[in-house]
């Protein structure tokens, strides 16, 4: 992925073929600064209690964390191509993903912190999140999103209706059975179904190339004749068009595509994660690639933006998850009895 900055000639031969607009590009802009706010807000509060001594259990918000902060190209490259009828399918680390799909980012944070004013009145926390008005959901069984996407996938092919079905995960995932379990099927029944490998390159804290006889899942979908997409995970703009594609496909009826975005999560695999796996200045060389300063450059370049009107877009992104981290603050716990509301007995 480490590929030359393009000339500005071949950045607007790439925008004008893409049909991307100024807007439309603001709006990605706006919407990757917003969860990268989100994310670096909720660290923030999840760290309160935590120390000196790290304490899973203590503080506002309770359990494991996993952050996406450096990913947020993929989730809002793909989720500018969706519907809200549309399915997503997320995994333990789906903040960007539930925000990108437009999920409100207020009950979100109260869900993260428990509260009975989140999505799931504060039972399901961070990884159980479920938003059925925006048919967003995500699971901490790591592979499972391939085959529950393909599920939804196959209620709107069975009841014909023209709405996509768009699975999340990681590479180490998609080294268990489910992503060729799923792809065979898919391609057998013409699922309009997009899978979307975020390829951070580590599985937890074990490195790809220790872990996979096959690097590159895209090859792997080949070998179910998808139609597949290799991209760079921290360009917007590369992520946009292969999604396009493929959802486009889709749900046109021609069946299923996979996208292996390779990107980088700058935090390590859980909040308190000690990250002896990799080294400082692996991470400082993948800051160079940043999505959000990287969309900001090109957009000044290409004379869409400056950097008044850019300041004013992460200053709103920030002001409005302000407001939804105090929602979420100030929102109550649920009543112990909540405990046996929504359960099978």
């Amino acid at each position: 992925m480490w590929k030359p900055e393009p000339s500005l000639a071949d950045l607007r031969y790439t925008v004008e073929k893409a049909g991307l607009s100024p807007e439309t590009l603001l709006a990605a802009y706006r919407q990757m600064c917003l969860i990268r706010s989100f994310e670096e807000t909720i660290a923030d509060r999840y760290y309160i209690g935590k120390t000196p001594q790290f304490n899973m259990a203590a503080g506002p918000i309770r359990g494991e964390m996993h952050l996406a902060v450096g990913q947020e190209a993929v989730a809002v490259g793909v989720g500018m191509h969706l519907r809200e009828p549309d399915a997503v399918v997320s995994t333990h680390r789906p903040h960007h993903h539930a925000l990108a799909k437009g999920v409100p980012a207020d009950k979100l944070a109260a869900e993260i912190f428990g509260k009975v004013t989140g999505l799931c009145r504060g039972k399901g926390g961070h990884m159980h999140l479920f938003d059925a008005e925006h048919r967003f959901s995500c699971s901490g069984i790591v592979g499972a999103s391939f085959p529950q996407a393909a599920g939804a996938a196959f209620a709107f092919r069975h009841r014909g209706e023209p709405h996509v079905a768009v699975a999340f995960a990681g590479e180490g995932a998609a080294n268990h059975g489910t992503l060729a379990e799923t792809l065979n099927a898919a391609v057998l029944w013409r699922l309009p179904l997009v899978i979307v490998i975020e390829d951070n390159m580590y599985a937890d804290s074990t490195p790809k190339w220790q872990a996979l006889a096959q690097p590159h899942q895209f090859q792997r979908a080949l070998g179910f004749n998808v139609p597949s997409y290799l991209v760079d995970g921290m360009d917007l703009i590369d992520v946009w068009r292969a999604a396009k594609d493929a959802v486009e496909r889709a749900r046109a009826g021609y069946g299923p595509s996979l996208i292996e975005a390779v990107c980088y999560r700058y935090r390590g695999h859980f909040e308190g994660d000690g990250e002896e796996y990799r080294t400082r200045e692996e991470v400082e060389r993948w800051r160079q690639l940043d999505p959000i300063p990287r969309l900001a450059e090109r957009l000044k370049r290409l004379g869409w933006a400056d950097d008044t009107t850019l300041e004013r877009l992460r200053r709103e992104a920030e002001e409005e998850v302000a407001r939804a981290v105090a929602f979420a603050e100030q929102s109550p716990l649920p009543d112990p009895q909540e405990a046996l509301v929504g359960v099978f007995r």
